[in-house]
């Protein structure tokens, strides 16, 4: 892949905004070939019955206080997250179309809007489909909080899964730093 050629996934969602966000933000959203990060995190699972299915279907790690770690590469159709909570292991595939985010989890793609605010990132769900074909309701995914930030000279991420009748899904939060630069 040609460097000059292709900016970043998030600046090309971001536009502008994308210089706005936080150091540690921009660092981790800047990889040009590939990176890894690591530092430590909390997962938290919901008690209902149909949380274990809807986890496995988008491969969400257990119940866990772990160490984290993300390898980030780029190749032509985007990103590809390799994270690891511990010892599960939750990949996706990351690409932009029309200033929308689209994230591939398992069996389920996701439609983000993104919005930079006070050099943080936003992530809204907008749409999502099971098997990359089936749509589901977009209720069930108003309820979703992802947030970005830099705090103590880190990258903290939060990610907040409600849904209607089943209630809390999964709440992973944490921070990272990079391991080493390898863009």
């Amino acid at each position: 892949m040609d460097d000059t050629v292709t900016s970043p996934l998030f600046a090309q969602v971001l536009g502008a905004a994308f210089e706005r966000l936080s150091p540690q933000v921009r660092a981790l959203h800047s990889v040009r070939r590939r990176q890894r990060w690591s530092g430590q995190g909390e997962v938290r699972r919901g008690k209902h019955w149909l949380v274990a299915p809807c986890a496995w279907l988008a491969r969400l790690p257990p119940t866990s206080s772990v160490p984290v770690s993300v390898e980030f590469v780029v190749d032509e159709q985007g990103e590809q997250w390799k994270r690891q909570f511990g010892p599960a292991r939750m990949h996706s595939r990351l690409w932009q179309r029309d200033g929308r985010l689209f994230e591939q989890l398992g069996a389920v793609r996701f439609r983000f809007g993104l919005r930079e605010d006070a050099g943080q990132i936003r992530w809204r769900a907008e749409r999502a489909w099971a098997f990359g074909f089936l749509p589901l309701p977009s209720r069930w995914f108003a309820q979703v909080q992802c947030r970005e930030r830099e705090h103590a000279g880190r990258y903290e991420f939060l990610v907040d899964v409600s849904m209607p009748l089943i209630g809390r899904l999964i709440r992973y939060e944490g921070w990272l730093l990079p391991v080493s630069d390898e863009s």
